[in-house]
Protein backbone atom coordinates (compact mmCIF):
# COMPACT_ATOMS: atom_id res chain seq x y z
CA UNK A 1 0.00 0.00 0.00
CA UNK A 2 1.52 3.69 -0.94
CA UNK A 3 2.43 5.81 2.02
CA UNK A 4 0.73 9.33 1.96
CA UNK A 5 3.90 10.62 1.06
CA UNK A 6 4.62 8.68 -1.67
CA UNK A 7 0.72 9.45 -2.74
CA UNK A 8 1.31 13.45 -2.32
CA UNK A 9 4.72 12.62 -4.74
CA UNK A 10 2.80 11.01 -7.64
CA UNK A 11 -0.58 13.25 -7.11
CA UNK A 12 2.01 16.13 -8.22
CA UNK A 13 2.12 14.34 -11.59
CA UNK A 14 0.09 15.57 -14.48
CA UNK A 15 -2.59 13.00 -15.86
CA UNK A 16 -0.21 11.82 -18.79
CA UNK A 17 2.69 11.31 -16.50
CA UNK A 18 0.64 9.46 -13.98
CA UNK A 19 -1.36 7.35 -17.11
CA UNK A 20 2.51 6.62 -17.93
CA UNK A 21 3.71 5.86 -14.74
CA UNK A 22 1.23 3.04 -14.77
CA UNK A 23 2.60 2.08 -18.13
CA UNK A 24 5.76 1.93 -16.82
CA UNK A 25 4.74 0.06 -13.56
CA UNK A 26 2.56 -2.57 -15.59
CA UNK A 27 5.50 -3.08 -18.52
CA UNK A 28 7.74 -3.89 -15.47
CA UNK A 29 5.88 -6.33 -13.74
CA UNK A 30 4.83 -8.24 -17.42
CA UNK A 31 8.53 -8.24 -17.93
CA UNK A 32 9.62 -9.92 -14.27
CA UNK A 33 6.80 -12.60 -14.39
CA UNK A 34 5.11 -13.23 -17.42
CA UNK A 35 3.72 -16.55 -16.37
CA UNK A 36 2.61 -15.43 -12.80
CA UNK A 37 -0.66 -13.29 -13.72
CA UNK A 38 -3.11 -15.30 -15.04
CA UNK A 39 -6.34 -14.53 -16.98
CA UNK A 40 -9.49 -15.74 -15.86
CA UNK A 41 -11.66 -17.44 -18.28
CA UNK A 42 -13.99 -14.47 -18.73
CA UNK A 43 -11.00 -12.32 -19.46
CA UNK A 44 -9.88 -15.02 -22.03
CA UNK A 45 -13.18 -15.66 -23.63
CA UNK A 46 -13.82 -11.35 -24.02
CA UNK A 47 -10.14 -11.16 -25.48
CA UNK A 48 -10.98 -14.28 -27.90
CA UNK A 49 -14.46 -12.26 -28.77
CA UNK A 50 -12.20 -8.83 -29.48
CA UNK A 51 -9.66 -10.93 -31.34
CA UNK A 52 -12.31 -12.35 -33.29
CA UNK A 53 -14.41 -9.00 -34.40
CA UNK A 54 -11.18 -7.56 -34.98
CA UNK A 55 -10.76 -10.29 -37.86
CA UNK A 56 -14.04 -9.99 -39.16
CA UNK A 57 -13.73 -6.21 -39.41
CA UNK A 58 -9.92 -4.87 -39.35
CA UNK A 59 -11.02 -1.45 -40.46
CA UNK A 60 -12.36 -0.76 -36.89
CA UNK A 61 -8.66 -1.00 -35.79
CA UNK A 62 -7.38 2.52 -34.51
CA UNK A 63 -3.58 2.44 -34.76
CA UNK A 64 -1.88 2.53 -31.17
CA UNK A 65 -0.14 6.18 -32.19
CA UNK A 66 -3.51 7.34 -32.94
CA UNK A 67 -5.08 6.13 -29.12
CA UNK A 68 -1.25 7.20 -27.69
CA UNK A 69 -1.42 10.79 -28.91
CA UNK A 70 -5.06 11.41 -28.21
CA UNK A 71 -4.64 10.39 -24.60
CA UNK A 72 -1.69 12.38 -23.88
CA UNK A 73 -2.82 15.31 -25.99
CA UNK A 74 -4.13 18.29 -23.20
CA UNK A 75 -7.34 19.00 -25.66
CA UNK A 76 -10.38 17.19 -24.68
Amino acid sequence: MPTPTATAEYMKLSVSERIQLVEDIWDSIAAEAPDTVELSQAQKTELHRRVAAHRADPSTAIPWEQVRSKLFSNKP
